[in-house]
């Protein structure tokens, strides 16, 4: 029952695995969270995809930015797992994947994110520390957050 891993740049996403997650993301911070807002950022080719997969479908999933694009750090986004699944705590098999991911592919150890703020627990059992008031994003409370 484990997850097979993987990093792809954008370029070398398949057109199935672009699309399984997006509508992974749509089902997630659209529909399940009622928030209307544009998920294509244009961040997406700037990122690296961290791809979780189980049974050949696509399950956990994250971006990974060098620093500079989403932060002056370098960052983690998009954290999601297919409401299905999440009964396996693979949410954080997922931010252990994307930390190492962050070190081995840009060499940097401080990472900082925009967290929801619901989900402050959990990012703290991963070694993050709220470094912002909470401010509104889409609607949606949310904190910074940064692990060194």
């Amino acid at each position: 029952m484990d997850l097979k891993w993987k990093i792809k740049p954008f370029e070398a996403l398949t057109v199935h695995e672009l699309y399984d997650l997006l509508r992974l993301r749509s089902e997630i911070f659209v529909v399940e969270q009622n928030c209307v807002y544009l998920d294509l950022d244009g961040k997406d080719k700037k990122a690296l995809h961290l791809i979780g997969e189980f049974e050949g479908k696509i399950v956990a999933y994250s971006r990974l930015f060098d620093a500079g694009i989403s932060f002056d750090n370098a960052s983690i986004g998009r954290v999601t797992v297919d409401a299905n699944y999440r009964d396996k705590k693979w949410g954080h098999e997922l931010m252990q994947e994307a930390i190492a991911g962050i070190k081995s592919n840009f060499g940097k150890e401080k990472i900082t994110i925009g967290a929801q703020l619901y989900l402050k627990k959990f990012y703290e059992s991963h070694g993050f520390v709220q470094t912002s008031e909470m401010y509104l994003e889409d609607d949606i409370p949310h904190i910074e957050m940064i692990r060194e």
